[in-house]
């Protein structure tokens, strides 16, 4: 009765390969005169050697899928790093980044235009003149007829 033992030993294939070949390791160096026997280890070769070929590239795979990860942990690691010393220094993302409350510009807007409606009223109110800001815009000179 046979056995499957492919699933359990990945290298039962090497090992009844060469024992089916029917003499020990010395009994190697004697070269064979039967082409049909050559052709057959040759075959028997080949096979081994796609074997270990598909295994080679499956650890190749395997140690750049691992660098990859280590690469991402790194990376991951030294922005956390980064994050902490900024926040340990107190800097804040209001601080560096103008962008940080764009949300906020409408209502800073409005506040800023108030303010400074009632700066001109409260001039017009005392007698000052009233400066007010320059238009960047240039207008358009007047056609003449």
């Amino acid at each position: 009765m046979a056995q499957d033992h492919s699933a359990q030993d990945p290298l039962e294939f090497v090992r009844g390969m060469w024992n089916s070949m029917g003499f020990s390791l010395p009994g190697m160096v004697t070269p064979t005169l039967d082409v049909d026997e050559l052709d057959k280890r040759i075959a028997d070769f080949k096979a081994v050697e796609g074997w270990l070929k598909m295994n080679l590239n499956m650890l190749q795979m395997t140690i750049q899928g691992l660098e990859m990860q280590r690469a991402a942990l790194a990376a991951v690691k030294a922005m956390s790093q980064h994050a902490q010393e900024a926040a340990a220094r107190g800097e804040g993302l209001d601080d560096n980044n103008p962008f940080a409350s764009a949300a906020m510009w409408p209502w800073n807007l409005m506040t800023g235009a108030a303010q400074t409606g009632e700066t001109n009223d409260a001039a017009e109110a005392a007698g000052e003149p009233v400066q007010k800001p320059r238009s960047t815009s240039r207008k358009a000179p007047a056609d003449k007829k």
